[in-house]
C-alpha cells in the first residue's frame, strides 16, 4: 500500500445509515394524516370538555382570593416573562389596584379566549375592567363545512393562531396625561418585543407580539395559586454539587417546605 494512505476499516464501504433510505408509499402517509387528524379532533374534544368542567372550580377560587389582598398582583409578578413587560414602578402601583382576573374560553373553540383585568377604584383609569380578546375567525372554507356530532369542523383541525385568531385590545381612559402610561411608555414597534413600554400597552394595542396574553391565559390563570405561592419557575433539587453539608441538613430538616415546581413551556 502507497505510504500515506489511510486504511479503511473492513466492510467501510458497505456500511450505511439504516434510518436514511426508509420509504413511505403514498397509502402509508394518507394513512398517517388520516390517524394524526383523528388525534387532533379527539384532544380539542377534550380540551373543550376540560374547560367546561374547570369554569366551576375557577369560580371557587374566584370567590376564596377575593378575600387575600393583592392576591393577582402578586401571581402575575411571580411569573419572569409577565414581570419583564412590567419594569415601570408605575405600572406596578397601577396593577396593585387589580382585584381579579378571569379568562373566557370561546366554548366551540377553547384555544381562543378573552382576558378581563378588574379594578377597583384608582387614581391612573377611569375603567373597571380592562378586556383584551382573541377572536376565532373561520377561514372562508369553514362556511361550507358541516360540523360532526361533536361540533368539530375540518377547519378546526386545521387550527392556526396566525391565521385564524384576530387581536383586539380597547382604549384605556386615563384620567390624565401624567398617569397615562402608554404615552409616558409607549411600544414603539409592534413587531419588537425588545421593549414592551408600559404593560398597558398590551390593553390599548390590538397586536401581542410577545405573547403575553398567552401567558396570562395559558400559564398563570390555570395555576394563579402556585404563582401566588411562589411554588413555579425552578426545582430546588436541582442545586450545586458544591452545596455544604449544612445546606443539605436543613432540607433534610424542613420537611414541611413545599417544594417548587418546574414552571411550564
Amino acid at each position: 500500500m502507497a505510504k500515506g494512505t489511510k486504511r479503511a476499516s473492513p466492510g467501510a464501504e458497505a456500511e450505511k445509515n439504516p434510518l436514511t433510505d426508509i420509504e413511505l408509499s403514498d397509502e402509508d402517509a394518507k394513512k398517517l394524516q388520516g390517524i394524526q387528524r383523528d388525534i387532533a379532533r379527539v384532544e380539542l374534544i377534550l380540551e373543550r370538555s376540560a374547560q367546561e368542567k374547570l369554569i366551576p372550580a375557577y369560580e371557587k377560587r374566584r370567590q376564596v382570593i377575593a378575600a387575600i389582598p393583592k392576591f393577582w398582583p402578586v401571581a402575575l409578578m411571580n411569573h419572569s416573562m409577565f414581570a419583564y413587560h412590567v419594569q415601570h414602578s408605575a405600572d406596578q402601583l397601577a396593577l396593585s389596584y387589580l382585584e381579579d382576573v378571569w379568562v373566557v374560553r370561546d366554548p366551540a373553540e377553547p384555544r381562543c379566549y378573552s382576558i378581563e383585568f378588574t379594578f377597583k377604584e384608582n387614581p391612573y383609569f377611569t375603567d373597571k375592567v380592562l378586556k383584551k380578546e382573541f377572536k376565532y375567525v373561520a377561514p372562508p372554507a369553514a362556511a361550507d363545512e358541516k360540523p360532526d356530532e361533536d361540533g368539530v369542523t375540518e377547519s378546526m383541525l386545521e387550527f392556526s393562531w396566525e391565521r385564524d385568531v384576530v387581536p383586539s385590545g380597547q382604549k384605556v381612559n386615563w384620567k390624565d396625561a401624567e398617569k397615562a402610561l402608554t404615552k409616558l411608555y409607549p411600544r414603539d414597534d409592534e413587531d419588537d418585543i425588545g421593549d414592551p413600554g408600559s404593560f398597558f400597552n398590551f390593553f390599548e394595542h390590538d397586536t401581542d407580539p410577545s405573547e403575553i396574553g398567552v401567558v396570562i391565559a395559558s400559564e398563570i390563570f390555570p395555576e394563579a395559586i402556585d404563582y401566588f405561592l411562589g411554588n413555579t419557575g425552578g426545582d430546588e433539587l436541582d442545586s450545586d454539587d458544591d452545596d455544604d453539608d449544612e445546606d443539605d441538613d436543613a432540607e433534610e430538616i424542613d420537611l414541611e417546605k413545599p417544594r417548587t415546581k418546574k414552571q411550564k413551556v
